[in-house]
């Protein structure tokens, strides 16, 4: 519940509206600092007679780590249990940069979106997280201030759930981390891009491009289908115009896929004018995806020529891939 259903929930059980913001607070700030209770009755802020009634009423999403895994870069992959009305497990990674340390959470138990590199989707669809499940994965991994949704699934797939998420985590009364410090990560779902343009969020958008053609991106996701470069640059572009925030086009480099100069050039042909960074990313190894990681020297030839067209470009380093915590590489199964 967000603070307004808070409300209206004191109202309904006649109860004075102050006690919606300590419970609100009790449960984004004092719930996570002491670990964790899956009970109202340890909410020591209330009455009992409310305690009693909103446990009969409510729940409290459960969250458990089942394994917790650390690379010598200093990446740690969380492998979750989540219980609402239904128990799954999924991973979220804990990554260390010189801006501190941000959290890669999970929208989705699986994924509909089948990109072919990636092997959230390949054991396919299981259910959305609900908002409470996003919010529990960041309470879990402790203090953070930046996240990062890159996990398991498809945040705008997940669209209701996702923007209450991120009311809740940036609501100044609970866990109160800024939009600039959270970054949404989508294949590119335009309907859904232009509709996250209309709430003039300012959160940080990334999607994931891999192509700079249509052909090319069909070999790497089946979304391309759905949604020409055409109609999707339109709506980074309508995106830009509304939110006046950069966005970052995810490019996987491909081995003989989508890694040459031919490609680079189509690519800052593409991106040319719009307001946007390109962050390239190797690929990493995914069992039985077929896809190879562009060499290193490849990769900065491929950037150089962006470099050249005025087009920002960074290589993303690579981490956590020695307990499959990099980008692709995380799963989700079903209890």
């Amino acid at each position: 519940m967000n603070l307004q259903e808070l409300e209206q929930l004191m109202r309904d059980l006649s109860q004075p509206a102050y006690r919606a913001l300590q419970i609100f607070e009790w449960l984004h700030k004092r719930f996570p600092a002491a670990g964790g209770a899956f009970s109202f009755a340890k909410m020591d802020n209330q009455p009992k007679s409310l305690r009693e009634e909103l446990e009969n009423r409510c729940y409290i999403t459960q969250s458990r780590v089942v394994e917790q895994l650390t690379a010598t870069d200093g990446t740690v992959k969380f492998l979750l249990e989540l219980r609402s009305e239904s128990a799954v497990q999924v991973e979220s990674v804990l990554m260390q940069y010189a801006h501190g340390p941000s959290l890669c959470i999970s929208t989705q138990a699986g994924c509909r979106m089948g990109c072919y590199f990636c092997a959230t989707g390949q054991d396919g669809f299981i259910r959305n997280l609900t908002t409470g499940e996003m919010c529990m994965q960041v309470y879990a991994a402790g203090d953070i201030r930046n996240i990062v949704l890159m996990g398991c699934g498809e945040p705008l797939d997940n669209f209701n759930a996702t923007l209450g998420f991120i009311e809740l985590i940036t609501h100044p009364k609970g866990a109160g981390i800024g939009q600039r410090h959270i970054t949404l990560s989508t294949c590119g779902l335009v309907p859904e891009i232009l509709a996250l343009g209309e709430r003039r969020l300012q959160i940080n958008l990334a999607i994931s491009l891999h192509g700079p053609d249509d052909t090319t991106r069909q070999t790497m996701m089946p979304i391309a289908r759905g949604y020409s470069i055409k109609e999707l640059i339109a709506a980074c572009q309508e995106y830009t115009q509304i939110t006046h925030r950069r966005i970052t086009f995810e490019y996987a480099l491909t081995e003989g896929i989508n890694d040459s100069p031919a490609h680079a050039r189509a690519l800052a042909k593409l991106l040319k004018g719009l307001l946007c960074h390109v962050n390239l990313i190797p690929v990493n190894q995914v069992t039985d995806s077929g896809f190879s990681p562009t060499k290193r020297k490849e990769a900065q030839a491929f950037a150089a020529i962006l470099e050249q067209a005025k087009i920002p470009v960074t290589i993303r380093r690579t981490i956590g891939a020695e307990v499959n915590a990099a980008c692709g590489q995380l799963k989700s199964k079903p209890l």
